[in-house]
């Protein structure tokens, strides 16, 4: 066999084990009977409808989105004034400041779940359903702090220098040269932000425990009281937003350079 068929074999072997999992949920979720099994004996959507018509999955379903839109809101509003100094000036403080905003993705997730816990616990608001958006604001940060940065990154130095050379102020520059310019990258990070929040887990039960359930929150206690295909239904409806999302994040923004694949002139 030549090299490129046992490349074309090994990406496709590849593909089948990451596709694997995706499948097997997506037939457990339409299965007939109220088990987890695969293939599916029978097909229905009743599972789908579940989640919506069951008062449980649907709070939750409601409370994972607004903790995640809460959350991605809050780290691109930290991340943006942080990326924006570090361009126009850069400092060994602006540095540092950028360290610590990386730091808590970079960590593994249980330990910044743990330092979660203990400040809340500390300051004694322990279980409060607006830490836990907090300590998602935190933990993401690094996202949208990353993808801004690449965004002001890309600017040709040249169109400010040219605005200013034809009088127009700061202010007017930021808003009509680098906002534009930028702007697909603070939408990046937003949706970045979003997608992972609404289906992490670790920090959110370290930070509110059970006492505010998110949908990973509710596929854990539903696997501890009893096995049903809404949780299958629920995995891919997640699996379908992220999808959805990254790929109008490819669609209109610049996702080869996000992902660390710069061009080359």
């Amino acid at each position: 066999m030549s090299g490129r068929v046992l490349t074309r074999l090994f990406f496709g072997v590849v593909a089948v084990f990451l596709a694997a999992p995706i499948v097997v949920i997506a037939g457990v979720s339409i299965n007939a009977k109220r088990t987890l099994a695969f293939p599916p004996q029978g097909l229905s959507l009743d599972w789908y409808a579940q989640m919506f018509t069951d008062e449980a999955w649907r709070s939750a379903i409601l409370r994972s989105v607004t903790i995640a839109a809460l959350s991605a809101v809050i780290a691109v509003l930290i991340a943006l004034p942080i990326a924006y100094t570090l361009w126009r000036r850069t400092t060994w403080v602006g540095r540092v400041v950028q360290l610590l905003g990386v730091s808590p993705f970079v960590l593994p997730p249980v330990i910044t779940a743990l330092g979660a816990l203990s400040l809340w616990a500390t300051v004694g608001f322990y279980g409060a359903s607006w830490t836990v958006v907090i300590s998602h604001a935190v933990f993401f940060t690094s996202l949208p702090l990353v993808t801004i940065s690449l965004g002001f990154s890309s600017i040709d130095p040249a169109f400010p220098d040219a605005a200013r050379t034809m009088g127009a102020s700061e202010a007017v520059i930021a808003r009509t040269i680098v906002a534009p310019l930028v702007l697909p990258y603070v939408i990046s990070g937003l949706a970045f932000a979003f997608v992972l929040s609404l289906n992490e887990y670790i920090v959110a039960y370290m930070t509110v425990g059970f006492t505010v359930e998110t949908v990973p929150i509710k596929i854990f206690n539903a696997l501890r009281y009893g096995y049903t295909p809404t949780m299958a239904s629920i995995s891919v409806l997640f699996v379908a937003v992220a999808v959805l999302v990254f790929g109008l994040v490819a669609r209109f923004g610049d996702l080869p350079r996000l992902l660390g694949a710069w061009r080359r002139d």
